[in-house]
Formats: C-alpha cells, structure tokens, sequence
C-alpha cells in the first residue's frame, strides 16, 4: 500500500457515512491539494456504488472551505441507478462544516460511434526532463518532470504548463482516484506567466473531471502526462482546461476548473 492510498483511504462507518483523515503531507498555500481531496471524495462515491462494471465517468466538486488536519466525515447518497448509470453525491464535512460538495456518474461501456480530435502533445521523455524544485508539502508526495510551458513565475508568453507526474513512493495502478488526483496536483497555469509568487495561491471554487478512459484497463503506474491551460481571468477568477494522458498516447481525463486569485 503506497501513502497515496493511506492518506486517501475511507472507512465505512454507517449507511452511506465513511470517516477519513486529512493529512498535512498533501497541503498547497491553503489546506490541502483539492487533487488529494478528490481522490478521497471518489473512494467513498466507488464505494457507495459498489459496482465494478460501472466506471468512474464525470466527478464535479465544489470546494465550499479549506479542511484543517484532521479528521473528516464523507456523507454519500444515490441519487438514481438507471440500467446503465449511477448518479450518486457526496459531501465532506469536518467538525460538522461543509468544506466540499461533490456529484458523480458511473457507467458501464456503451457501444457508441468514437470519436477523437485530440492529441497528446509531442515532448521529450520523462527521463529527459529534470525535475520540478520542491516549494510546497504536497511537492513532496508527486514526481513533477515540466515538459510543457514555462516554468512557475518565470513570466513566459502564455498560461500553459505541465509535464510528467508519478506518485513518489511506489507502483500502483493508475485508477480513477490516482486520475482524479492528478487533475489538480501541478501549479496552476496562470503562475507560467507571472513572474513573482501571489501571497495567497490560487485555491479551486469547483473542479470538474471526465474520465474519458475506463481505468479497468489499468496499466501499472508509469508516468502521466498532465496539461494544464488557462485563457481568461477576470474579476478574480480564472478557469483552467486539463488533460491527463497515459505515456502511450491514451487520453485518460480531461478536467475544468473555475478558481480563485488571491
């Protein structure tokens, strides 16, 4: 068991209730990496849906308060479970306080016509790429390799960033939790094009993510290539387009999410 799975292990404690733990070594400028808080929000939705041939496929989660150290409590509820989809909530609660809110979709395969006008971008291996300097406790879990955009506060030509990502501490699956966490787990896109730090981050309002691949087809966890993209703030909010893709070329995810300047 790697520290990822630990640290965003829940555990059943009655109809629908599971408790869990927020740990510090997953921490940004503000609480912890909304990446990290995802993940865990998905473990008790799977559980919850108790259903493996329905996969993970639309995750939205409003970030309502930065939870603290400690423990938390995940309340889940099916919504409705068709023939073929579960829609199913969650809510995170510490000390009695909403600090997010989440909605799922999980689905079995459909035979579909498919589909695909993206491409993974073409960058240098992560063997290549030097790593990313450690600023921040949650640098500490995640291997960052940049092979995309400027770096952080470099002041670069555009809101572009990313690069290879693997977790430090072990080979693990690369699931839909491990997914979800790497939607959220590289410095925002914005910070390519400035050229000094902002006192008080960048925290996510909501973060929505689609896994475009069912991670049933689980390859050991290799690197991932993470994309992140941000065309607009204003007023003091910015949105960033994300994409996660498998070393292979396989578009894993893509996310949005609205956030903060503070």
């Amino acid at each position: 068991m790697t520290r990822f799975d630990r640290d965003t292990a829940v555990r059943p404690v009655g109809e629908g209730v599971f408790a869990a733990r927020v740990d510090p070594g997953w921490f940004i400028v503000r609480g912890p990496n909304g990446g990290y808080v995802a993940a865990m929000l998905l473990r008790a939705l799977e559980t919850t849906v108790n259903d493996a041939a329905r996969a993970a496929r639309s995750l939205t989660i409003h970030y309502t308060a930065p939870p603290g150290e400690g423990p938390v409590e995940i309340r889940t509820v099916v919504e409705r479970r068709g023939r073929s989809l579960t829609t199913v909530s969650g809510r995170m609660l510490q000390e009695g306080k909403l600090v997010a809110l989440a909605l799922a979709a999980f689905s079995k395969p459909r035979e579909a016509e498919s589909l695909s006008e993206v491409f993974m971008p073409e960058v240098a291996p992560p063997e290549a790429c030097p790593e990313m300097e450690k600023r921040i406790p949650v640098h500490e879990r995640y291997e960052h390799r940049p092979a995309v955009g400027a770096q952080p506060f470099s002041g670069g030509d555009r809101a572009e960033c990313g690069g290879w990502i693997r977790l430090r501490d072990g080979d693990r699956p690369l699931d839909a939790p491990l997914i979800a966490a790497y939607a959220d787990a590289w410095p925002p896109a914005l910070f390519a094009r400035m050229s000094a730090p902002l006192a008080g981050g960048i925290p996510t309002v909501d973060l929505t993510i689609h896994f475009r691949q069912t991670p049933g087809a689980a390859r050991s966890d290799d690197y991932a290539l993470a994309v992140f993209r941000t065309r607009r703030a204003h007023e003091g909010f910015l949105e960033e387009d994300g994409e996660i893709w498998s070393r292979d070329g396989e578009l894993l995810a893509q996310s949005r999410q609205l956030a903060l300047i503070l």
